[in-house]
């Protein structure tokens, strides 16, 4: 079976659903004719036409709110920012009017916002952000971040048939670069579970996306000296596995939470509350961050890395635990 790139299994999920469900539609911008600006959705407007496969202006807040409307009236459509980045121009839209019809009104709005995120290809401070904590305090939307292509095609056929609004992060270094063999059977990955990527027992790594792979050379790096590194990937950030999370400090004692996205305000400081909240007898050292700097994105590709969470910051984190 030929191995599947993480940027294939994102126009498999969106190709199979469209073919499954007719009320699910692409809208965005060059995501027809194009074939979306990293040929995400190529070959769909041939398959499926331009009624349900819609190039736009360039107008976010346009996309989210048609989008929007079109799922209250029964469609379920994916509607793609070019780049994550840009989400911010349809902030408005997402979290005052798609997040909250489900409180306000009982009705379902099964819309699906889907983009090239992260940093890593030198993108700069405008193509290069990491959202997820922009919205983790917005109720009514829910937050994916898949790392492997298995997950991503799994995740986003799952967020297209939930019925809340999903924003589904797809860390853009990871498109060409990520392979594996996929199931020829249908299949989806439940929003909301983590997966335990590695067992350890010294020290726990609680991360997501494109910061597996990080933490994966980490825990390399470490088993050299003897330690053992467990690894959950979260996947899922809004709602989160909060179960995995706990059992897995119980088990390592020491916990380290790495996100692209600046420290300051990241996702990894929810995740840290919780922990010292509710696994606080469990802890045999302080819970450590690694995260990006709290600096907008350096175009300088040697400054980009220097911004960036690596490796070696991650040994340095585990071994100040080890040491406490």
């Amino acid at each position: 079976m030929a191995e599947t790139t993480y940027l294939e299994a994102i126009r498999q999920a969106m190709f199979e659903e469209m073919e499954r469900d007719l009320s699910v539609f692409l809208i965005g911008e060059d995501v027809g004719l194009y074939g979306g600006a990293f040929k995400t959705s190529a070959g769909l407007l041939e398959k499926f036409g331009p009624e349900r496969v819609v190039d736009t202006p360039i107008s976010e807040i346009a996309i989210i709110g048609a989008a929007s409307g079109a799922a209250l009236m029964g469609m379920r459509p994916i509607a793609e920012m070019q780049f994550i980045d840009f989400i911010t121009c349809g902030y408005d839209m997402l979290v005052n009017f798609t997040a909250t019809n489900r409180y306000l009104y009982g009705r379902a709005c099964p819309i699906v916002v889907r983009g090239p995120a992260g940093a890593g290809t030198h993108g700069g401070p405008f193509h290069s952000l990491s959202p997820e904590a922009m919205f983790m305090n917005r109720p009514g939307l829910k937050i994916v971040s898949p790392g492997t292509a298995y997950d991503a095609k799994g995740l986003l056929k799952a967020a297209i048939r939930d019925d809340d609004p999903v924003l589904f992060i797809e860390h853009k270094y990871l498109y060409r670069r990520v392979k594996e063999e996929l199931p020829a059977e249908d299949y989806i990955v439940p929003i909301g579970k983590a997966k335990l990527r590695r067992r350890g027992k010294d020290l726990t790594i609680i991360t997501w996306g494109a910061m597996i792979y990080v933490a994966d050379e980490a825990a390399d790096a470490l088993a050299a000296d003897g330690v053992s590194v467990e690894i959950i990937d979260l996947r899922s950030i809004i709602p989160f596995d909060e179960e995995a999370v706990l059992e897995s400090v119980a088990r390592t004692n020491r916990v380290i939470i790495l996100h692209e996205a600046p420290l300051t305000g990241g996702a990894g400081a929810e995740f840290a509350a919780r922990i010292a909240e509710k696994a606080f007898d469990y802890l045999d050292a302080p819970i450590k961050r690694v995260a990006s700097l709290d600096t907008p994105t350096p175009y300088s590709p040697p400054l980009e890395a220097a911004w960036l969470p690596n490796k070696d910051k991650v040994v340095a984190a585990a071994r100040e635990l080890l040491a406490y």
